[in-house]
């Protein structure tokens, strides 16, 4: 009896320790969110870090902790705090929903995946998982899972678009164009997303829609770059405006003097659009560049050729196949009556 006596006091100042830890975890955990509902987080912050400190398996006080490091932009020690609640309390969707956040904005995308896959009651979920498949290119399981976020929430802009993108990766621009003008309806000031889809039409050979969606980018502060110009200019031209076409493309070069990919391209789109004097300048321009340049050769005699000068033609033609063989399958090509 004496022994049990002798145990039992020896606990007792234990006792009286942990139940005076556990009342001053409380009270800093209390004081912390009073400070935390007026936004004064930096002394919640230190606050809710004396709570932990007394208790260090006081899960509230490491949510609490991460909620006020998230408003001050505090990442690295947000995430350290949900990854010890995590581990204090596994089931915790909450957590899980935060750290997956944090893990995706760190682009730990896998762990995200991995997180969120264990909340499904997570609204966000869905999104997190899909939005890491994009970025893990893994476009056929984003596109099912971005698919559900946005059936869950069809205001989701960032979601709408990432969906866009996956179809652009899956090569099926068609069913990417209505994503892309969903998003941009959604958040309209997007002028990249807005480039993005210009450039979708324009690939579509859909001359129109690209300057509408051009313009609008431009007028939304997308950088007018060199890029941005030639797009503007070769869209221009597409759509029968040859003179502003041309007026944008020849600033363009102005820039950018002696670009034989540039010139190039306005020899072709002048070919394409029958504008055979103003594509004999421009490949006339390249031979000048590099008078070894065959196939610069090979496409002035096809343009003397639709300029109804048939035999200057055919001769340039033919000097430009001894001096590159590959040519001939060209001429053939080109010969083609127009529809087949």
């Amino acid at each position: 009896m004496k022994n049990l006596i002798l145990t039992i006091l020896s606990f007792l100042p234990a006792c009286f320790l942990f139940s005076q830890n556990i009342d001053s975890a409380q009270f800093y955990y209390k004081k912390g969110i009073e400070e935390k509902n007026s936004r004064l987080f930096a002394v919640a912050g230190k606050d809710l870090d004396k709570a932990i400190t007394f208790n260090p398996n006081y899960t509230d006080a490491y949510i609490e902790s991460g909620n006020v490091n998230l408003e001050m932009r505090k990442i690295d020690p947000a995430l350290g705090n949900f990854t010890k609640a995590y581990e204090l309390q596994p089931g915790n969707n909450e957590v899980i929903k935060q750290l997956s956040t944090l893990y995706f904005n760190n682009r730990q995308f896998q762990k995200a995946i991995d997180l969120a896959q264990k909340c499904n009651s997570c609204p966000d979920a869905d999104r997190i998982i899909g939005m890491s498949y994009y970025n893990l290119e893994d476009y056929g399981k984003a596109e099912t899972l971005l698919q559900k976020a946005i059936n869950k929430n069809d205001k989701d802009a960032e979601a709408s678009y990432t969906l866009g993108r996956t179809y652009l990766e899956l090569e099926n621009e068609k069913n990417a164009i209505p994503l892309y003008q969903k998003a941009i309806t959604i958040e309209p000031e997007r002028n990249v997303w807005i480039y993005e889809l210009a450039l979708i039409y324009y690939n579509q050979d859909d001359y129109k829609d690209a300057l509408k969606y051009f313009n609008m980018a431009g007028d939304k502060g997308y950088n007018k770059t060199n890029d941005y110009y030639e797009n503007v200019g070769f869209a221009q031209l597409y759509t029968g405006d040859a003179e502003n076409g041309m007026k944008t493309l020849n600033e363009v070069l102005n820039k950018k003097p002696n670009n034989k990919e540039l010139i190039n391209n306005i020899a072709s789109a002048m070919y394409e659009t029958k504008r055979y004097d103003n594509a004999l300048l421009y490949y006339q321009k390249l031979l000048e560049l590099n008078p070894k340049d065959a196939s610069s050769l090979f496409m002035a005699g096809m343009v003397f050729q639709k300029k109804g000068q048939k035999e200057k033609g055919q001769k340039i033609c033919d000097k430009a196949i001894e001096m590159d063989p590959s040519l001939a399958r060209n001429r053939q090509k080109k010969d083609l009556p127009m529809g087949l």
